[in-house]
């Protein structure tokens, strides 16, 4: 009876655990990532830095085209990321003033009652510069409240705000939240320490 032996290039061992695998102790930082420890800023919309609630850092993914056999589809690399959305959650004040930031930004793109409505929004003297889009950044920091990541957001513009419920039969006070979804080319990850 012939003796099956491994293929070429494949080692098996009982003792030595793979670089990097589970047993390895060599790991520099042992923290977790907390979800409380964030700064946050748009350029176009600087009101709602101080109120934000919540931000996610979106997913992205590689479409993978499928070549078709006879036998199995087999999927092939992709050439283009595509990024969801950029979601906030923020508390609205009391004067409306974050909230109409992003109103008005939605409401010159959208242009609802006239075409100037599109030139006045580009042509605003304090967001000379910026075009109808703006960086949004996101800072995530370490445990100890040191910048850690910062993520650039670039191109960005707003694609929905969320309504705001008014409601008298509530016994407790929940102040107003409002959340908006942006779009963007693309986001950089980079360390700041």
């Amino acid at each position: 009876m012939a003796q099956l032996t491994p293929p070429q290039g494949i080692f098996y061992s009982n003792t030595v655990p793979a670089p990097g695998g589970a047993l390895n102790t060599n790991i520099s930082n042992k923290n977790f990532l907390s979800p409380l420890n964030f700064s946050f800023t748009i350029k176009r919309a600087p009101h709602i830095e101080f109120f934000i609630q919540k931000i996610n850092l979106p997913g992205l993914k590689l479409d993978s085209p499928i070549f078709p056999t006879p036998f199995v589809r087999v999927p092939e690399v992709g050439d283009h990321l595509e990024y969801e959305p950029l979601k906030i959650t923020f508390k609205v004040d009391e004067h409306l003033q974050n909230y109409l930031e992003i109103h008005k930004w939605l409401k010159g793109l959208g242009k609802p009652k006239r075409f100037e409505e599109y030139r006045n929004l580009a042509q605003q003297p304090q967001f000379i510069g910026y075009g109808l889009k703006s960086d949004i950044s996101l800072i995530v920091m370490s445990n100890i409240k040191n910048p850690n990541y910062k993520t650039d957001f670039i191109d960005a513009f707003p694609i929905s705000l969320s309504a705001l419920q008014f409601d008298t039969t509530n016994p407790d006070i929940n102040y107003m939240t409002a959340e908006a979804s942006f779009k963007y080319v693309y986001y950089d990850i980079s360390s700041i320490s």
